[in-house]
């Protein structure tokens, strides 16, 4: 070390000193000039913080567990060898899941900023937050049209008889059957007065129909030219759902009219929504004691009263029955990294978001590794539920289980509530069944949404700080109307589209570049420390090994499944014109694009030559950092304290530090 270099670091040594006195001294003598920020316990006080350790974590595991725990993981399980399934689901969880989760809630919580103002530690790479902002905005809009179906299905199970049980309601046609009865006659409106024993061969009716043909107690001859007329039935579910709720057309060159009560549904979720994010984490910090716990409750009730039903015991089986031979395919190791990759939340921004609003010492480590593990265990024990419930069907109708099972809106929307009409007080069922599926779509909607109005307000302070709740507002009424084309009777078919597109191979784009920035860019023994001065020591190096190697490495190997696995997007038997697969690709091309445009503008907005502009720009910035002055201050004298970070310590922090003001220290 020169002479220079010495005197530099002693001067930096004082400096801290002073500001170190001088922050006591402040906060003596402030302690009763700041009741309010003390009342709530908020160290950050222009940001604010959570006002509880539980607010915080449950609002991941809310944000974490959505409708594909529900609707796509036990499918995915059943049809992937079972119990086998949960094997490769495990391993992809530690090697991919809990590794990215850990590293977005650390630099989240370290710098106290959201998704686009944190890449301040390493401003050429800003486009990665914009894209994540894009990715949240755009499933904003459709996941608020499940909800709006969700509340659509929750008003209907008010009534004494639920709508999609019978056949006799004005939006049902001809082809309409309920499960266990069905047409003896020629005749497509003829009545059934008995019903088809078991002696039928139940193989010959399946090649007969496109759906699967239904059979109860008794006993009759019938032969197979009796049942001819079975062609193309439709369950009286499927009819509710495709011909009232949706009134779904022939395709999306046909988007119809505006469905008024789904357009009444929309305002109401988006109401909620604003209602619940209005003040901001203040807000929805209380809704999830609510939003995030009710769901559990309801799954434990449905899970006690479907093992109780007949057949309930071979539903769980053939859901959890291990297929030891498919783990020796590679389709069932890409679907459980997949799975992995969209079910904990990585690269969409809210996680960053939520744990930008922690109070710096937060054990964010331990928070790691409770939300993985509990969303992977939400993901097991909602399977169960499900298929306790299709068993009992499956027992009732004497259908295949196989031929009963599906994922997506099929389930939640068709299958499910066909089972559920058919127990004791099944409004009772489909209650608190849609009153869950609600809960859960709020839960992710807050995640996603305050990560746009965080972003957009840390990026724009002098605008929107002290205007968050009109923007907030304003933001509803955006993503509202947005919606719209999706409550338009062709509507499913646009939704389709952004599900398909938007959030895939973008996605696992935006998470490499993250992992590989702050693992090799920032470096990861760097932000090893910056995580020990948050919570006072440094974790297993297991984690340093799985962003430096191990997890860009299985994010390449989902990328490039993803990619051979993707197809032009299909609805059902319908398939999209050209145009409107262009207009997927958009979609998905949309939150990558920011990442070499806000590069090339960065890029250019600096001096010098191009190699000092990268340089300059791959590294963090002079304030990058703790937000709070005191930690702000013990963040500077690690680095002091630190051999290898001595030369950026004496050209740039001291400066900084001096020269900043007490709106950036803070």
């Amino acid at each position: 070390m020169s002479v220079s270099e010495k005197n530099v670091f002693t001067d930096n040594q004082e400096y801290l000193k002073e500001k170190e006195l001088a922050l006591e001294e402040t906060e003596s003598s402030s302690a009763g000039s700041s009741q309010s920020s003390l009342e709530s316990g908020d160290e950050n006080v222009g940001r604010g913080n959570w006002s509880g350790r539980l607010d915080f974590l449950l609002s991941c595991v809310g944000f974490a567990v959505g409708l594909g725990n529900i609707w796509r993981f036990p499918y995915l399980c059943y049809q992937s060898g079972g119990g086998a399934f949960l094997i490769p689901y495990v391993i992809f969880l530690f090697l991919c899941g809990v590794p990215l989760f850990f590293l977005e809630i650390s630099y989240g919580q370290f710098a106290s900023l959201s998704p686009i103002t944190v890449w301040k530690i390493s401003p050429l790479f800003k486009g990665v937050g914009y894209g994540m902002i894009i990715i949240s905005g755009i499933v904003c809009v459709y996941y608020n049209i499940i909800i709006t179906w969700t509340i659509y299905f929750l008003y209907h199970s008010f009534k004494a008889v639920l709508p999609w049980s019978t056949c006799g309601n004005s939006w049902n046609t001809e082809k309409c059957y309920i499960r266990g009865e069905i047409n003896l006659t020629q005749a497509d409106n003829a009545t059934a007065n008995g019903t088809i024993g078991y002696n039928v061969n139940t193989t010959s009716l399946l090649n007969l129909s496109d759906v699967t043909v239904a059979f109860v107690g008794g006993a009759s001859n019938t032969s197979k030219s009796d049942l001819v007329n079975l062609t193309n039935k439709v369950t009286a579910s499927e009819e509710f759902w495709q011909n009232e709720v949706l009134q779904i057309t022939d395709g999306i060159e046909d988007l119809g009219t505006i469905r008024w009560e789904l357009l009444i549904c929309l305002a109401i979720a988006w109401i909620v929504v604003f209602l619940c994010l209005c003040k901001g984490i203040k807000s929805s910090g209380r809704v999830v004691y609510v939003t995030a716990t009710f769901p559990y409750l309801v799954l434990t009730i449905l899970l006690i009263r479907g093992v109780t039903l007949p057949g309930a015991g071979a539903g769980i089986y053939f859901y959890l029955v291990p297929e030891w031979e498919k783990l020796l395919t590679f389709k069932v190791w890409g679907d459980a990294a997949v799975q992995i990759f969209y079910s904990v939340g990585m690269a969409w921004g809210g996680l960053i978001t939520m744990a930008s609003y922690n109070k710096f010492n937060n054990n964010c480590y331990r928070d790691a590794m409770i939300v993985p593990l509990i969303n992977c265990g939400t993901s097991v024990f909602a399977g169960l539920v499900i298929f306790s419930v299709l068993g009992f069907m499956s027992h009732e109708t004497g259908i295949d289980i196989k031929n009963v099972v599906t994922q997506g809106p099929g389930l939640t929307f068709v299958a499910y509530p066909e089972a559920v009409a058919r127990l004791p007080i099944s409004p009772l069922w489909a209650v608190l069944f849609f009153l869950m599926l609600f809960t859960i779509g709020l839960d992710s909607q807050f995640g996603m949404f305050e990560t746009m109005t965080s972003a957009f307000v840390d990026e724009f302070p002098h605008l929107l700080k002290n205007r968050k709740v009109l923007f907030t507002a304003f933001f509803c009424f955006i993503e509202f109307l947005l919606g719209i084309p999706c409550i338009m009777e062709g509507g499913i078919y646009v939704l389709q589209i952004m599900d398909w597109y938007c959030a895939t191979f973008s996605l696992m784009l935006l998470s490499l570049t993250e992992c590989v920035v702050i693992a090799w860019i920032y470096g990861a023994d760097r932000f090893y420390k910056d995580i020990e001065l948050m919570i006072g020591y440094q974790p297993g190096v297991w984690w340093k090994i799985c962003w430096k190697y191990i997890t860009p490495a299985t994010i390449t190997f989902v990328w490039l499944f993803s990619v051979t696995q993707l197809s032009p997007v299909t609805y059902g038997d319908y398939e999209y014109p050209d145009g409107a697969i262009v207009f997927g690709w958009m979609l998905g091309l949309a939150s990558i694009v920011p990442v070499p445009v806000c590069a090339i503008i960065a890029i250019l907005g600096e001096k010098g030559s191009f190699v000092q502009r990268i340089k300059k720009l791959v590294h963090h910035t002079d304030d990058w950092g703790p937000a709070v002055e005191k930690h702000r201050i013990r963040y500077l004298q690690s680095l002091q304290n630190s051999q290898e970070s001595l030369d950026s310590v004496v050209c740039t922090p001291l400066v900084d530090v001096k020269n900043m003001s007490a709106s950036q220290q803070l």
